[in-house]
């Protein structure tokens, strides 16, 4: 994985926030958990004693609530094999490498949204469309200072403005960290 040390890990954070996030069930080889730096190695145990280095601790901390979160959110895991259960917001923002879609559980108004920035520059003040209006939480930010991130971020949400972006009828207006990815969910009223 390329860059420094905070970049490895924020680009391993993204990459299992950008995997728990799509449709399909979920399986992390042993040690990714905890960012073990070297293949697992069937003659030898896995490199528990790097949990004791704070990026490595922060990491499996990450993977933890990634998990709760999968187990808690029906829309992570009810209709994960079919198209009902997904839908992209933007996927053509190439040029600052930002994408964002919806995962829907059974019951379409029970829904999550995901914004992922695979660059290295934060993105203050990026808008995305959004199906309901209302105030929307941040669920999981992988950049949390808790997880080792720069802690950039929207103070636990933001609420829409009623205007049209990305064909849907509400917008976000959200600050992304670098290197992250965002887990949103739409208030309950």
């Amino acid at each position: 994985m390329p860059g420094d040390p905070w970049q490895k890990f924020a680009n391993l954070r993204l990459l299992f926030a950008y995997m728990y996030a799509q449709p399909g069930k979920k399986l992390m080889f042993m040690g990714g958990e905890f960012g073990q730096w070297w293949e697992w190695n069937s003659n030898t145990s896995l490199d528990w004693h790097l949990v004791e280095e704070k990026p490595h601790e922060t990491l499996q901390t990450f993977v933890k609530d990634l998990n709760t979160v999968y187990r808690q959110e029906p829309a992570l895991h009810e209709v994960d094999f079919t198209r009902e259960g997904f839908e992209w917001i933007d996927f053509g923002d190439y040029e600052q490498s930002i994408v964002a879609f919806i995962r829907r559980a059974k019951d379409r108004e029970d829904f999550l949204v995901f914004v992922f920035n695979f660059t290295p520059v934060p993105r203050h003040g990026y808008r995305i469309g959004v199906p309901k209006p209302g105030f929307y939480r941040e669920l999981l930010n992988s950049d949390s200072g808790i997880y080792g991130g720069s802690n950039v971020g929207n103070l636990g949400g933001r609420e829409t403005e009623a205007l049209s972006w990305h064909g849907l009828p509400h917008a976000l207006l959200l600050d992304l960290p670098p290197l992250a990815g965002l887990v949103l969910k739409p208030a309950l009223k």
